[in-house]
């Protein structure tokens, strides 16, 4: 019977860490981002740093696109390319004015995305998690909700 009960445990522990594994941390916020967040969503995923001037001014953009894509399956998320974490993290989006989610981890092993030198820089993937289009240099709603429309049009 106690054989049982470890395997029991053993079993439950690793449901609990799986299922802790597909999360991917927390956002400038300090809430956490579930993998069941972004299940079935094509993610623009963009990284800026706050000495990146064109990044100033693409965010505006990406925050516009964000509400566009509400209710489309669909959604930006930010990556901060500094890494920064915590506090300093919730200090430069709030004053870079950001409106979607920043993630305090970088989720570029998850999806498979190259590593770069240049920003800014956007990523597309689509619901089942495959990078679609890399995006180097400043980006606006309308080119990237086209781009996307185009993808999504050849699923």
């Amino acid at each position: 019977m106690g054989m049982r009960l470890q395997f029991m445990v053993v079993v439950l522990a690793g449901f609990m860490l799986a299922g802790c594994a597909e999360d991917l941390g927390l956002d400038q916020h300090g809430r956490k981002v579930t993998a069941e967040q972004l299940q079935g969503q094509w993610l623009v995923i963009n990284y800026w740093a706050q000495w990146c001037k064109p990044c100033r001014t693409e965010i505006p953009e990406l925050n516009l696109l964000n509400e566009q894509l509400k209710n489309r399956q669909a959604q930006v998320i930010g990556v901060n390319f500094d890494a920064l974490q915590g506090e300093p993290l919730r200090e430069a989006a709030d004053s870079f004015d950001i409106r979607f989610t920043v993630l305090a981890s970088d989720p570029a092993q998850r999806y498979g995305l190259p590593r770069n030198d240049v920003l800014p820089v956007t990523y597309i993937v689509d619901p089942k998690g495959a990078l679609r289009e890399r995006l180097v240099g400043e980006q606006t709603a309308e080119g990237l909700l086209s781009k996307l429309s185009v993808l999504q049009s050849q699923e």
